[in-house]
């Protein structure tokens, strides 16, 4: 056999051992993923919430702990670039997604916008304030790598979020997406992500511009262009090929190969300018989605042909990438134990007492602010999301990533739980069964 031949044939089987041990991640993942979210569920909880932890439990926190040598042959004999890649793109279909179901025309109707507001503002000052004031304080000793500045921005960020896609399944699964707390809950989310990215836009280009003035000036300018270039130009385009390439959308609902692809570059192009402009291209997707969000039809399809696959496989992916980088092992002294307890302590905190004051204040009584501070505190995916930035640039280290990370889960944890234990006091929703 000639050497160019044989090094052909080489490369190949090399080729086919990767495809093999990829495919084997991806069928551990989706597999623990499915069982995860069955097991959240027999014991009350969300299946997304299962689905976070097998995250962490498929990562060296548990199963790297437990066997080691299956852990590095099932996800470490490979480059990491394959399952990154695919993680963000999967993160990049999920913002589109998400993007897709903000919806606000029910502001418009509700009698208690005056609560909405209060309660949106109030459980995004209050917490990042308080992360301010903590990622700036323990930055010298848990992140010493970064500006405090820095770090304190993105500590402060993660303490604002509250989790729109998993708050809106769970007051599905509870009936309470016509409740009055319901309507004010998934209203306030929607305002404080809203606000929450745009504060992750702005605190990422700070933090990649190293604080120079000009720099963040020019990326917070580029930033509103492209939002006003995809408003006016964008949008009107997009509406139009809808009704070209959409054919009989409208009346059988059925998204065709033409008007997804069509999509698909669309997400895909924003997705390319908001990694140019510097502020990560999960934020192209989110925006594509956010364009389009009142185009009901589509909403629909994209939700019945798309939507579930990226639920199913790519949404664990993510959820095990994150689990990776998540190190429970590495808080290893209990001064580490007692900055994770105060971090859970300060962003629950936050978000409970910003939600139940602004709600008594508007004159809720207090069963339905305690209600709402319950609902206002679930934080998970989202919270995921902004700290995985963080961490990409470096301005929170390893400890404060698993730090973060145990502050989402506890903080998802909690919903559940409290809505049984509160909606009986107020007769509101009926709380489901355990399958």
């Amino acid at each position: 056999m000639n050497p160019a031949a044989h090094a052909s044939q080489v490369t190949a089987h090399q080729n086919e051992a990767v495809l093999f041990l990829i495919l084997l991640q991806l069928t551990v993942i989706v597999l623990a993923a499915r069982v995860g979210g069955w097991l959240a569920q027999r014991v009350g909880q969300s299946p997304s919430v299962g689905e976070i932890i097998v995250g962490i439990v498929l990562g060296p926190s548990l199963f790297g702990l437990v066997a080691p040598g299956a852990f590095h042959f099932v996800f470490l004999s490979t480059p990491p670039q394959a399952m990154n890649a695919l993680s963000q793109l999967g993160l990049i279909l999920l913002m589109f997604q998400i993007g897709l179901e903000f919806d606000f025309t029910h502001l418009r109707a509700m009698q208690n916008r005056t609560a909405t507001i209060r309660v949106a503002i109030a459980c995004i000052a209050l917490p990042f304030a308080l992360g301010l004031g903590f990622g700036y304080w323990s930055a010298p000793v848990l992140s010493p790598q970064a500006p405090p500045v820095a770090a304190a921005l993105f500590v402060a960020t993660a303490f604002s979020i509250t989790a729109l896609p998993i708050l809106g399944r769970i007051l599905m699964e509870f009936n309470m997406t016509r409740e009055r707390i319901g309507v004010i809950a998934i209203s306030a989310a929607a305002i404080n992500d809203v606000v929450g990215w745009l504060l992750l836009a702005l605190v990422t280009a700070l933090a990649s511009a190293r604080f120079d003035l000009w720099q963040f000036g020019l990326k917070v300018f580029e930033v509103f262009a492209f939002a006003i270039f995809s408003w006016f130009v964008l949008r009107p385009l997009f509406k139009r090929l809808i009704v070209m390439l959409g054919g009989d959308l409208k009346r059988t609902g059925k998204l065709n190969a033409n008007l997804l692809a069509a999509l698909l570059i669309g997400i895909f192009c924003c997705a390319m300018t908001t990694y140019q402009i510097g502020i990560f291209a999960i934020f192209g997707g989110f925006a594509m989605g956010v364009l389009l969000h009142d185009e009901i039809e589509l909403v629909a399809a994209w939700r019945d042909k798309v939507g579930t696959f990226v639920l199913v496989f790519f949404l664990p992916i993510f959820f095990t990438y994150t689990g990776l980088r998540t190190n429970i092992g590495g808080l290893d002294s209990m001064a580490l134990w007692g900055w994770c307890a105060l971090t859970v302590i300060l962003a629950t905190f936050g978000k409970m007492a910003g939600a139940y004051g602004a709600a008594r204040w508007s004159g809720l009584n207090r069963h339905e602010a305690g209600l709402l501070a319950i609902l206002m505190n679930t934080r998970a995916l989202m919270e995921l999301i902004v700290i995985n930035v963080g961490f990409d640039l470096g301005v929170i280290s390893q400890n404060v990533f698993t730090m973060l990370v145990l502050m989402a889960i506890i903080s998802t944890v909690m919903t559940t739980p409290g809505l049984r234990v509160g909606l009986p006091k107020l007769g509101l929703g009926s709380v489901p069964t355990v399958p």
